[in-house]
């Protein structure tokens, strides 16, 4: 959804995009639910099946309880998972003198002044700072239209080709030389979170990186650095 308020313009999902969200999720939990009573018994046949006597317990449940309670849990489930994507949905609210970006109840505000660009990198909204420092870097699903239509309206310099640093990344390996004290300690901690695919730690450990300097890029669980000169 594009709306503007009080100057400014917020950038989030359409209405239909939250109705599946809201119903379908619980639709299919429910779904799920039903054909797992439906073939239980069959499952529990089977002499390699996992969780054989949850299975076994579950067919032997009285009908048209068992099926009820199926779709219950399925349709709880379902809406359980509603409510992590509703957390995880990204919104950004643009205006002439900042650029908030929120999720999960948290938000980030980034004054216009300090913003060099904007660009999309992949599945990111990325901000970088007037020496070329990573601002923000959020997921985001957004439709990519609209999101640059928000910035361009209120003069933010959006840039169609991605990231303008992007030839100065090296692959990061131990012991690269050239990057800030500490950084490399911070790059093996965040190496062996994206091996455990711990994203909010990573998180976390890129944040730090900024804080030194040093961007970067994730391609395939490689992580590639540029420094900030």
């Amino acid at each position: 959804m594009l709306g503007e308020l009080r100057n400014e313009t917020v950038v989030s999902y359409p209405a239909w995009a939250w109705g599946l969200v809201w119903a379908g999720f619980p639709l299919a939990g429910a779904g799920i639910g039903w054909l797992l009573k439906a073939v239980a018994g069959w499952i529990a046949e089977l002499p390699w099946a996992p969780l054989k006597g949850v299975f076994e317990a579950v067919d032997k449940l009285d009908e048209p309880l068992a099926t009820i309670g199926a779709l219950a849990i399925g349709g709880l489930a379902g809406l359980v998972f509603a409510f992590l994507a509703a957390a995880e949905a990204l919104t950004v609210t643009v205006s002439s003198g900042q650029a908030v970006l929120a999720r999960a109840g948290k938000s980030r505000a980034v004054p216009r002044a300090s913003v060099q660009v904007v660009f999309l990198d992949g599945k990111h909204l990325v901000l970088l700072g007037q020496a070329g420092e990573e601002l923000a870097r959020e997921p985001s699903d957004l439709e990519a239209n609209r999101v640059r239509e928000a910035f361009r309206q209120y003069g933010y310099p959006w840039r169609d080709g991605g990231d303008p640093y992007r030839d100065e990344y090296r692959r990061w390996v131990p012991e690269t030389p050239e990057l800030p004290s500490g950084a490399d300690a911070l790059l093996k901690a965040r190496a062996k979170a994206i091996g455990k695919g711990d994203s909010s730690d990573a998180a976390d450990l890129r944040a730090e990186l900024v804080k030194l300097g040093v961007v970067v890029r994730d391609e395939k669980k490689r992580q590639y650095v540029r420094v900030v000169r």
